[in-house]
């Protein structure tokens, strides 16, 4: 079923699934135990009828991871050209319809250079392009918002804590958590919340960006089109993605838990503001 979406010319269907199936098992002594695997479907995306990609997601939000893709990628620039997101779990599909207009989506697809990315194939190099006229703005980051933020997240991550196998990523205000996705692929979870962003007109510039994953190229590169200022992650990050976050003025924090945490890009943007530490400089 079609619905429109209040503040744009855009119907969408709710199609977000359970995340998660109990299973049973059987543990190293012959016990059977009941558990929960995480759902994963492959979702293929159709822009007026053309195959683009094949995603393969838990799919609580694949409207959302929809729109994040297609924005991500550069494959559609304007939200008002999307007419239609239609997804049916039966064909395992999702129909996007467009304006048809002029310049669209297939001049794109002419210049895509794919690689592989964790759950998705990935547009890489007319984005590193793009990213070299993008810089995010410079925002100070408290000491205690961290560990506040941290703090919060706790409370998430419940498919995780469920069954395992899954990346989350939050969008957050301050300690405040604006959104949370989790998936499969961390690119996916990404996609999820540019999704949002778009349908919903949220502007990134006082921002900070949470995941789980890795802080590769690719995730530096899509939080910096999202406009996000500071990127934290409880995982490390690659050389590449270091380079990304310079170029862009990505603040990056890796080996985020608890009151640990490693500024790898953005040292003069954080305030230490938490009582009984030393700062090092």
């Amino acid at each position: 079923m079609l619905t429109a979406h209040p503040s744009k010319n855009l119907q969408m269907t709710d199609a977000g699934l359970s995340s998660s199936t109990r299973v049973t098992a059987v543990d190293e002594q012959g016990m059977s135990r009941e558990l929960e695997l995480a759902g994963e479907r492959p979702l293929t995306l159709y822009v007026d009828k053309q195959e683009i990609v094949t995603l393969m997601t838990i799919g609580t939000q694949p409207e959302l991871l929809t729109l994040g893709y297609l924005k991500n990628q550069g494959i559609i620039e304007d939200i008002e050209r999307i007419k239609v997101v239609q997804v049916d779990w039966e064909t395992e599909a999702v129909a996007v319809v467009t304006d048809g207009g002029t310049g669209d989506y297939r001049e794109q697809l002419e210049h895509r250079t794919v690689t592989t990315g964790c759950g998705q194939g990935t547009v890489f190099g007319r984005l590193i392009d793009k990213l070299e006229k993008i810089r995010v703005p410079r925002v100070a980051v408290r000491q205690t918002t961290v560990y506040g933020l941290l703090d919060n997240l706790r409370n998430y991550n419940e498919v995780y804590k469920k069954a395992g196998a899954v990346h989350g990523c939050a969008l957050c205000s301050g300690t405040e958590i604006d959104f949370f996705v989790e998936d499969v692929g961390r690119h996916n979870a990404v996609d999820a919340i540019a999704g949002y962003m778009w349908l919903k007109g949220i502007d990134g510039g006082d921002k900070i960006f949470y995941t789980t994953g890795r802080l590769t190229s690719e995730m530096v590169i899509k939080v910096t089109q999202m406009g996000i200022p500071v990127l934290l992650s409880r995982s490390g990050a690659t050389q590449m993605g270091l380079d990304m976050a310079r170029q862009s003025g990505v603040t990056l924090i890796s080996r985020a838990k608890g009151r640990h945490f490693l500024v790898l890009n953005g040292i003069d943007n954080l305030l230490y503001d938490a009582e009984s530490i030393t700062k090092i400089r």
